[in-house]
């Protein structure tokens, strides 16, 4: 469904009571998406804000779903604009909003950068939304920012990816099948080197029990920020996982 004519920004179904919300870029070579995620429940949960500027499209969008207002928590990956520029202009129109991140990003930066005190979550620390259940899952680093981490929605197995497996394009399906390692692997190193930009990834020598976390968890669908959602077996989305990690080592 297009939610804006303009800018071509649309929101899709990925699970049970999931939306990607996608808005397409053209002034990156090749094309780019930015999305965020929006778990429709008793507690609504927006999983990535968008930058400031995309805040007026992603509210619009969001109100197809369900009245903004009625946002209960605002989470993201990391702190980084994409991620959640446009947090405290969320808290501005959903009253009862609060941040919901790691236990790092707090202290480090949302505690003082937010309107609204944050609810800081452990790894493996639960949350219940009504329908879904939600699961923190720490990962410092991976790709990038020490406060780095990923929300595992237990009921659909749903993991929302962030960063992990960015993929170009403008115009990209909302779900695919086929896999995500090589055109991902494609774009971090085409990114690179038309840029001239250090690799995004931290290339961790240490990384491996946070992949094998994150592939143990069995997700069917994996909710990218950057390009199409993907949707499969459990198996194989961790299988993806671990090769991803092998070419970012």
């Amino acid at each position: 469904m297009i939610t804006n004519a303009h800018s071509g920004t649309n929101v899709h179904e990925i699970a049970d009571g999931i939306y990607r919300i996608s808005t397409p870029v053209t002034d990156i070579p090749g094309g780019f998406s930015f999305n965020q995620f929006l778990i429709a429940d008793d507690q609504p949960l927006l999983f990535h804000t968008g930058g400031r500027g995309l805040f007026p499209l992603v509210r619009e969008a969001i109100d197809r779903v369900l009245p903004v207002e009625s946002l209960r928590w605002i989470s993201f990956s990391h702190v980084e604009s994409d991620e959640c520029g446009a947090l405290n202009q969320f808290l501005a129109v959903a009253p009862d909003a609060a941040p919901l991140c790691s236990r790092v990003a707090a202290m480090i930066s949302i505690g003082d950068l937010a309107d609204r005190a944050p609810r800081a979550l452990a790894g493996g620390e639960t949350l219940s939304l009504g329908r879904h259940l939600i699961e923190w899952v720490d990962a410092p680093h991976v790709p990038h920012g020490w406060e780095t981490g990923y929300l595992f929605e237990r009921t659909t197995g749903t993991l929302f990816s962030g960063d992990i497996f960015t993929l170009g394009g403008a115009d990209n399906p909302p779900v695919i099948e086929t896999d995500l390692v090589e055109p991902a692997d494609a774009f971090r190193l085409g990114f690179s080197s038309d840029t001239g930009l250090p690799d995004s990834w931290a290339h961790l020598n240490d990384s491996g029990p946070i992949f094998e976390r994150l592939a143990g968890l069995g997700a069917t669908t994996l909710a990218n920020m950057h390009g199409s959602s993907w949707r499969g077996s459990g198996a194989r989305s961790g299988e993806m996982l671990l090769e991803f990690a092998k070419r970012v080592a």
